[in-house]
């Protein structure tokens, strides 16, 4: 029987015992990106022509670095006799089907919003009225479509909920089984019967990494406005980015380790031939 606290019991002992090996993966996959984009955001001007075309790079850099840096971390907190070369050869070798795979479930994600944009288009609101469009200026809806537009909202974030906790193997298969599409189904068996526990767990996650990485930034932010003063603005709100990113960095590791052992304790659940815990 696979139980979240026997899994976090097995993510605490994977990261005091592995540590060595998944910070600096963590610092060069996860926090090197935010920390250019923080800096061509606080630095870059962005009525320049390049701007634009340097944040997308920026962005298919950092896509490419945390699919890829989260499956060294996924190799080394699955397998107790995985090094660092081993892991990110395996990494390198399933790179590129595991962004295939996740894609597709983009894709499919996307494909969920389109019943939404049509509803809007047959509204009758104009393409220059939702140009216009703020989050606190919405162009006026006629009700039934708000109506539809509400509920299909709320149930979206339920199915996505779902649908989130039962696809949180889907690299993690890719990774040790080989597999391409097939590991989305893969991924909904071995998650069976734990979707409400996994839900809980993601979200309490995404509350504490919210908390921790803006109170750390802005805690920081104070601290550096302080000492630069106001001709340092932009310096002080890159430094604090930075340690916010620092803070967020440490969360998307323990969430990395939390897959893979999750992923081991399934294996096993099943009797599959599953890796031993890694022991510092």
């Amino acid at each position: 029987m696979t139980t979240i606290s026997r899994v976090w019991d097995s993510t605490t002992e994977v990261m005091a015992g592995r540590i060595g090996m998944i910070a600096p993966v963590a610092l060069v996959t996860a926090f090197l990106p935010s920390l250019i984009g923080s800096a061509h955001t606080a630095y870059g001007t962005s009525t320049s022509a390049g701007f634009a075309l340097v944040s997308f790079a920026i962005a298919l850099l950092t896509l490419v670095l945390t699919i890829w840096g989260q499956l060294v971390i996924l190799a080394i907190a699955t397998d107790p006799a995985t090094t660092a070369a081993s892991a990110r050869a395996q990494a390198t070798a399933r790179l590129l089907p595991t962004i295939g795979v996740t894609l597709a479930i983009v894709i499919a994600f996307m494909l969920l919003v389109v019943p939404m944009i049509v509803a809007i288009a047959f509204s009758g609101i104009g393409l220059a009225a939702l140009s216009a469009a703020t989050p606190t200026m919405m162009p006026r809806m006629p009700a039934g479509t708000s109506t539809f537009i509400l509920l299909y909202t709320l149930a979206l974030i339920v199915v996505m909920l779902i649908v989130g906790a039962r696809l949180m193997l889907t690299n993690a298969v890719v990774l040790n089984e080989r597999r391409g599409l097939g590991a989305i189904r893969r991924s909904i068996v071995l998650t069976r019967g734990l979707t409400l526990k996994l839900i809980g767990v993601a979200i309490l996650f995404v509350i504490v990494l919210i908390v921790a990485t803006l109170a750390a930034q802005s805690v920081s932010g104070l601290i550096f406005r302080l000492i630069l003063g106001a001709d340092g603005i932009a310096t002080a709100t890159f430094l604090a980015s930075a340690v916010g990113a620092l803070v967020s960095t440490g969360f998307t590791a323990l969430a990395y380790v939390f897959t893979a052992r999750l992923y081991v304790a399934t294996r096993s659940r099943e009797g599959d031939s599953a890796p031993t815990m890694p022991t510092a």
